[in-house]
């Protein structure tokens, strides 16, 4: 994993540097990129009770990107505009896989409920995002 302070997501091969965002021929992608709220991540480390200096970094989840200050939909369909012109709608939850209990234990459960673990989308329109661009839900 590796933190950017911006990157291009397209269509054609969800955000830049991540091979599992590109479209293969004959599929429609669910999983081309994900997406984690902040507090979220935050709030399940905190149902851990572990102390704040040993928190995983939140790249430890293996999200694309990271949003604060914003609550991410809990229902597919939504558009989740980024940015100028990235556009990316939900297509489902992103349960969060045994991989997490090896981050800390517990972790798997913490990020259960309530959508915690983040929301999975494809890419409608391209755009180039970066650290601080205005994010928003659009109907």
């Amino acid at each position: 994993m590796e933190e950017l302070r911006s990157a291009a997501v397209t269509v054609a091969a969800g955000v830049q540097g991540d091979f599992r965002g590109a479209v293969r021929p004959g599929r429609v992608p669910r999983r081309q990129v994900s997406l984690l709220a902040a507090e979220d991540w935050l709030a399940a480390l905190r149902d851990l009770r572990l102390a704040e200096g040993d928190y995983p970094p939140w790249h430890a989840r293996r999200a694309n990107l990271l949003v604060e200050g914003f609550r991410l939909p809990r229902e597919k369909g939504c558009v989740i505009a980024i940015g100028q012109s990235l556009r990316i709608a939900v297509t489902m939850e992103c349960d969060p896989c045994s991989r997490m209990e090896e981050v800390a234990p517990g972790l798997k459960a913490a990020l259960l409920p309530d959508w915690r673990g983040g929301v999975l989308g494809t890419v409608l329109t391209d755009g180039a995002i970066a650290v601080g661009d205005e994010i928003r839900i659009e109907q």
